[in-house]
């Protein structure tokens, strides 16, 4: 309950910027459509919508992490968490509080990727709500991703490490704009290391309905997930005890 109250007071913040929102959810809209119309005009593999809209669905998402990084980098400039840190808040309750907010704002950027999908020649089937399922956690990874970002860094460094940092890591190591086969090699290797190329395949097989090759993937991304959340709460306990010395 103290977490899902302050994830009130969170999304009454996120709601009164609603450009961001708006850009977050909008821009990605915009490159699935500019891509469609290449793979119009040019026949690519990689751009036919059911293998386009998983990646750029998964693109989308990498926004979150600004949202949920200056969220708590902004708290913390205007020294509004010094004085939550006298409530009775743990620091798991802190990043939970932040997250729950922006995890049905990410949702509904999926859900205007897929609907745009649809127009766009996607079948409609049980496979694209699975896919929209099988996202959910790579929404919570990009949100921990900025969570953590937020707690170390203050708000203009979040903007330059989330913003354009994991932005462009995410389009080049997810497959989205081109395949990862043909780079190959430690390319390759370091894009499976990671877990923006595992989100992607996971979303792609569960919209071609090969659902035994969603959980290799899934579980890689779950397992970084867990890890990053683990490691933000760590954090901010530190930083909550750092300031309360």
């Amino acid at each position: 309950m103290r977490a899902l109250a302050f994830a009130d007071r969170n999304a009454k913040e996120v709601i009164r910027d609603p450009l961001n929102v708006a850009f977050g959810i909008g821009f990605p809209l915009v490159v699935l459509l500019l891509l469609s119309a290449i793979q119009a005009n040019i026949p690519i593999d990689l751009f036919k919508i059911d293998r386009l809209a998983p990646g750029v669905a998964v693109f989308g998402l990498s926004f979150f992490s600004l949202f949920g990084g200056l969220l708590i980098a902004k708290d913390r400039v205007t020294s509004l968490l010094m004085r939550l840190f006298a409530s009775p808040l743990t620091a798991a309750d802190y990043i939970a509080g932040y997250a729950l907010p922006l995890l049905p704002i990410a949702m509904l950027q999926v859900l205007v990727c897929f609907g745009a999908s649809l127009v766009l020649g996607l079948p409609l089937s049980t496979n694209l709500f699975l896919a929209m399922v099988v996202l959910i956690p790579t929404a919570l990874l990009y949100v921990v991703i900025g969570l953590l970002a937020g707690t170390v860094f203050n708000d203009r460094q979040v903007g330059a490490i989330c913003g354009a940092l994991l932005t462009n890591l995410s389009a080049w190591l997810s497959g989205t704009w081109f395949d990862l086969e043909l780079v190959g090699g430690w390319f390759k290797t370091i894009a499976y290391g990671l877990p923006f190329a595992h989100a992607v395949d996971a979303a792609r097989a569960a919209i071609a309905g090969t659902h035994e090759a969603i959980w290799p993937h899934l579980a890689w991304v779950g397992g970084y997930a867990a890890a990053l959340a683990i490691i933000a709460a760590l954090v901010f306990r530190s930083r909550m005890n750092s300031d309360n010395a």
